[in-house]
């Protein structure tokens, strides 16, 4: 089963102090939390974040989704893709040449990729929780990876120029200055190849 949407989403990287005052404005408890693991996929030459894409299977509950994120108009189109937990493990070793389907099509078709350079990554473990915030989903992420932490506000929307407004007013509301916030498989990549480069 495979199917496209566009996402939009504004974003902003938070300081634990934020991300706990946040917690509190919204009355948000510990046991709101759900956990998440994102695993990400490239070529060895990066070739996917080159051209502004990105790959990962994520693991929500006992189900398994493999995404690929490409640039659109306003925001990203997402290609989902259901997998099996076999299907997952070969990906980890083999590369997506194991697994035909919707998104190895786009792979050779759109990019020029080949699904069996895919290679595995790593992994990227979030806590979150969500709230609905006026017609859209606020997302509040604690996130580990590659033996690194962070904090993210996240606004999920249907309309962009509605959706930036509340985002940045809720920014404003709470004393939180508007940072530049590279998505997660970014700002994972920028630790590996930092790591790589060691």
């Amino acid at each position: 089963m495979s199917h496209q949407e566009i996402e939009i989403e504004f974003k902003n990287i938070l300081t634990f102090e934020e991300f706990t005052a946040l917690c509190s404005s919204f009355q948000v408890h510990s046991e709101d939390f759900f956990s998440q693991e994102n695993h990400y996929f490239d070529t060895e030459k990066f070739e996917l974040k080159e051209c502004g894409c990105a790959l990962r299977i994520r693991k929500k509950g006992n189900t398994y989704t493999l995404t690929l994120k490409q640039p659109a108009n306003e925001g990203l189109l997402e290609t989902h893709q259901s997998i099996t937990e076999d299907e997952k493990a070969g990906m980890f070793d083999e590369g997506l040449g194991l697994i035909p389907g919707v998104i190895a099509d786009i792979l050779k078709d759109e990019l020029g990729i080949e699904a069996s350079n895919i290679r595995y990554f790593g992994s990227l473990k979030t806590n979150r929780v969500e709230i609905p915030y006026k017609g859209g989903l606020l997302v509040l992420d604690e996130s580990h990876y590659l033996q690194t932490s962070d904090f993210e506000m996240e606004y999920e929307v249907s309309n962009y120029q509605e959706g930036q407004q509340f985002f940045y007013d809720l920014l404003r509301e709470h004393h939180i200055p508007i940072r530049e916030t590279k998505n997660k498989i970014a700002r994972f990549y920028d630790v590996k190849v930092c790591r790589l480069n060691e």
